[in-house]
């Protein structure tokens, strides 16, 4: 069996550096321009305040290859615009996915961090602060001054998310950061527009509403996109002018983390965001219970975001949102341009390592292109480069870790032992790290159970399909309802299609076709709630009726 293409070794594996024996980062620009190409270092980046207590022994504002800030062994918790140490004294490690080598530790939040944290949210949220009496222009021009420095140190950011996710670089600075910044702007540019309505009520009375701010959001961030939900959740919280207590994942807290200093350099007042590098059973499960948080916004696993909504319930009833996991339907009929709908097909499975909700991991092809479309599928999987996520080459890296590499695995090996048929891949990559080599699976069964379930891994089920009936059926027999895609050159099909399948987004010949300006959300068990577009702003305000007994009404 043809194995993945495997990228080129580079002169310099990684652009971390090490002292002493232990992992120990900066990245400064010079460090940065081992493995990166000319291009990624053409916008000049300035230094912001460390997220540590203490900097290197050779600061970056004293240095000439200097430019950056640096995230040193011992990175902290941000709480009230100060990097602070955890209450118990504890740290966790956080690895490289593509080597599995520490990187660095972190101070590990808990409930009594957690505490801390919304106690300082609350006071900055209380009334006539300097957060509650702020212009919502001047919100605006905050989230826009904080894009500016997220652009700023772009590739600083693409190198600390790339480092302990596994992404390839190039994904990270072009698609992940883009977003981050565009959609920073895009809810800055919401916030002096969020407002209420007047109400002609029957009588003597002036009845308006106001759009006012929810309170105390905890965001939990997931792991495989995390300055990306980083943004989706904290710009349209600031927007609408609450205050935020954000969980990192454990996996990938340093983007995170660093986003916290640029938050402070630009101007947000104490308090109004606190970041809580901790594990979901204990900062996520005090973020979820608080009773001094009123809403809280989960992106993971739907098995987790069901014991957060009923965390909320059990607390003080606080409002959530929640982005869970998708086993999404992907269909192609006959008439579809075949070259777009499989290089659209194989992008909508493997992209980001395959770790995405998103993913179209169930292909649905019509029976008369069946085998032509499996045969090129299997090409192009064949021809996907694998390797050192900071070599320009790579389109997949590893997994997030060890544990998530044995899962994909497992999942691979449930589908051989009901039948499905193995086109390419299915094993570890035979390289340091994490990898799963690209996989694809045809003559695979609905009731399987690898079938049903998100594998959150690089690996495509083809399935084949008659009519269009049946094919709705079958796309729709799913716990989950995130996304689905139709690749057709016949309008009215596609047309038929966005409406009867049970999805928050459908793609008409196009996959993660994803914007600021659009909502996104799932059906079912997918989550509830909406992220992104002005949609969004409804689930981070509270809508006030006010009426006021007038002497005489006049129209």
């Amino acid at each position: 069996m043809d194995k993945p293409q495997l990228a080129q070794k580079s002169n310099n594996n990684s652009p971390l550096g090490f002292r002493s024996g232990r992992p120990f980062l900066p990245i400064t620009p010079l460090q940065v321009s081992l493995s990166l190409p000319t291009w990624a270092l053409k916008s000049p980046s300035r230094t912001t305040e460390s997220p540590v207590g203490a900097l290197s022994s050779t600061s970056p504002r004293d240095s000439k290859n200097a430019g950056y800030s640096t995230l040193p062994l011992g990175a902290q918790i941000f709480i009230n615009n100060e990097w602070q140490n955890s209450v118990s004294g504890k740290a966790f490690p956080v690895y490289n996915p593509s080597n599995g080598e520490m990187i660095c530790e972190v101070q590990e939040a808990d409930k009594a961090d957690v505490d801390k944290a919304v106690q300082a949210a609350r006071l900055a949220f209380s009334l006539g602060s300097v957060w509650r009496r702020m212009d919502a222009s001047d919100r605006g021009r905050l989230l826009s001054k904080l894009a500016g420095l997220v652009e700023r140190d772009r590739t600083y950011l693409a190198t600390l998310e790339s480092l302990d996710s596994g992404k390839p670089f190039l994904q990270t600075f072009f698609l992940d950061l883009e977003g981050t910044i565009k959609t920073l702007r895009y809810f800055a540019g919401w916030a002096d527009k969020v407002h209420g309505l007047t109400i002609p009520m029957d009588g003597d009375y002036f009845s308006f509403t106001r759009n006012e701010p929810i309170g105390v959001c905890g965001q939990i961030i997931p792991w495989n996109f995390p300055l990306m939900m980083t943004a989706w959740k904290l710009a349209p919280a600031l927007c609408c002018g609450n205050t935020v207590v954000l969980k990192p994942a454990e996996q990938t807290p340093l983007s995170c983390l660093y986003m916290g200093a640029l938050i402070k350099e630009a101007g947000f007042p104490p308090g109004v965001v606190n970041i809580v590098p901790g594990f979901g059973p204990t900062a996520g499960a005090a973020i979820a219970c608080h009773m001094g948080i009123d809403k809280v916004a989960f992106t993971g696993s739907t098995e987790i975001g069901k014991l957060i909504q009923e965390a909320a319930g059990r607390s003080n009833l606080k409002r959530v949102t929640l982005e869970l996991g998708g086993k999404n339907p992907n269909i192609i009929f006959a008439d579809a341009d075949l070259d777009v709908a499989v290089e659209q097909a194989h992008q909508g499975v493997f992209f980001n390592n395959g770790q995405c909700c998103t993913a179209g991991s169930r292909i649905y092809v019509e029976e008369p292109i069946y085998e032509e479309f499996v045969r090129r599928s299997v090409e192009r999987a064949k021809r996907r480069v694998v390797g050192n996520p900071f070599d320009p080459t790579t389109e997949q890296g590893p997994q997030i870790s060890l544990e998530q590499q044995n899962r994909v695995l497992e999942f691979i090996q449930s589908g051989m032992r009901e039948g499905a048929k193995l086109e390419c891949g299915g094993k570890a990559f035979g390289l340091k790290g994490f990898y799963v080599e690209p996989t694809v699976f045809s003559n695979v069964c609905d009731d399987m159970h690898f079938a049903k379930e998100e594998i959150f891994g690089p690996v495509q089920q083809i399935m084949k399909f008659k009519t269009i009936e049946e094919v709705i059926e079958r796309a729709n027999n799913s716990d989950y309802g995130l996304t689905a895609g139709v690749f057709t050159n016949d309008i009215n099909r596609a047309m038929t299609l966005s409406a009867a399948l049970q999805a928050g987004t459908v793609w008409i010949n196009c996959f993660n076709a994803l914007s600021s300006q659009s909502p996104f959300g799932g059906f079912k068990m997918s989550g509830n709630g909406r992220e992104l577009g002005e949609y969004s702003l409804r689930e981070y305000s509270e809508v006030k009726t006010i009426t006021v007994k007038v002497m005489e009404k006049n129209s």
